[in-house]
């Protein structure tokens, strides 16, 4: 008898009890699938994050290069205490409009909580239990 005769003849409750022992399997197997990727995405994100990071280092160093430079081109036409004074106050006015972008983006946040999944994950819970509205 082959394997396929002998899946075939097999009973009904011997085949439901075999179920937990797939869906754990099934289980495991996706959970390794799911470690694999992570590994694999995260060692590009590694890389990614570094060369970002070193990239952000070099633009810091660029924007001090460029405010030097703007304080001597004004410089040019006005005492250098001055000029820096310009500079150093449209810095300020571009860092203080930052600010009050970043703060209204804090706001539409809507706390911190993922809202939505958590909802999603109560209702598949109730639907487990029987109790929620669920698609038949």
């Amino acid at each position: 008898m082959t394997d396929d005769e002998r899946a075939r003849s097999r009973s009904l409750f011997a085949l439901i009890g075999d179920l937990p022992r797939l869906l754990v399997e099934l289980l495991k197997a996706e959970l390794a699938h799911l470690k694999k990727e992570f590994a694999e995405k995260a060692k590009y994100a590694g890389v990614g994050i570094g060369l970002l990071v070193v990239a952000g280092v070099l633009a810091f160093f660029a924007l001090g290069v460029f405010v030097a430079a703007a304080v001597l081109g004004i410089a040019v036409a006005l005492p250098a205490w001055l000029a820096a004074l310009i500079v150093a106050v449209g810095l300020l006015l571009i860092a203080g409009l930052l600010v009050l972008i970043g703060v209204a983006s804090f706001k539409k946040m809507n706390g911190v909580a993922p809202k939505e999944t958590l909802e999603s994950i109560h209702q598949d819970t109730e639907a487990l239990k029987g109790l929620g509205r669920y698609d038949n």
